[in-house]
């Protein structure tokens, strides 16, 4: 059983562009197998986060039908965590109780909360430790860098165990030397944790370097129109994306967002 099963669904924002005919996403299906890492490329605009917003329950098909974990999704799901571009760490909070926001307001957490503070907090310090945030656990997000603090938000959408995480552009708004770090920071979280992961990026390279399966969506009203599967052998290191194999991805991947930039024909090139 696909543990993100999409089933021929269609999004429109109100009845009224329903009856119209206007639709934000049209007709997706795919099967996202467990522990899967897939990405989310396509041009501005073509319904990426409408996409994230179906998966995680907070918008509801105009028509069609999505299965999370073999249960349908019929609201916001308890059992995925979500990072964006911008950080929104709490600035009064430390680094450490920002992370540990989310079992503080997460059941069945929550209720234990002071209870098992200690070991909730061992747990948030040990993940800060494994993205490279050891000694800055007690730091205010001022102190940090944009960097860190992406890796703190990473961290908080992770310490309650999620068995998905979504991720909307994360790493957007860094250089590039700092997002090839958080880049394997991630690779490394998903190698230990294999929890599945859906990542909408508009960078081609980051979508090859860290994904399993790369999906194109064309121009709104957005449909996938590519599925490509990343066969490069895996742990993959930064070296790999000079490679020829690797840029002949990109380019791949390139070419077809290209030939959708404008209204086309609905086939899934497999």
């Amino acid at each position: 059983m696909a543990f993100v099963d999409f089933q021929h669904v269609w999004l429109a924002y109100n009845d009224e562009l329903a009856r119209a005919g206007h639709y934000a996403v049209e007709d997706i299906s795919l099967q996202v197998e467990r522990g899967e890492f897939i990405a989310i490329v396509g041009p501005s605009g073509c319904g990426k986060s409408t996409f994230m917003k179906l998966t995680t329950g907070l918008k509801m098909p105009t028509k069609g039908k999505i299965m999370i974990a073999g249960e349908p999704v019929t609201g916001p799901l308890k059992i995925s965590g979500m990072s964006f571009q911008a950080p929104s760490l709490l600035p009064w909070r430390t680094t450490v109780d920002n992370v540990l926001l989310p079992l503080e307001i997460v059941e069945p957490y929550r209720s234990n909360f002071r209870a098992k503070r200690k070991e909730y907090e061992a747990r948030a310090r040990d993940l800060l430790k494994s993205v490279g945030l050891a000694g800055y656990e007690d730091k205010f997000p001022w102190q940090l860098s944009g960097g860190m603090q992406q890796r703190a938000s990473i961290c908080r959408a992770l310490v309650h165990e999620p068995q998905m995480l979504l991720l909307d552009e994360p790493f957007g708004a860094l250089d590039a030397f700092t997002r090839e770090e958080l880049w394997c920071a991630l690779r490394d979280l998903h190698a230990a944790q294999k929890f599945n992961v859906i990542l909408v990026t508009h960078d081609l390279r980051e979508s090859v370097f860290l994904a399993d399966t790369v999906y194109c969506m064309s121009r709104s009203p957005g449909r996938f129109v590519v599925k490509r599967e990343i066969e490069l052998p895996r742990p993959r290191d930064l070296e790999v994306t000079y490679t020829p194999e690797f840029t002949a991805i990109v380019h791949e991947l390139r070419a077809h967002i290209g030939a959708h930039r404008q209204p086309a024909g609905t086939a899934v090139a497999q």
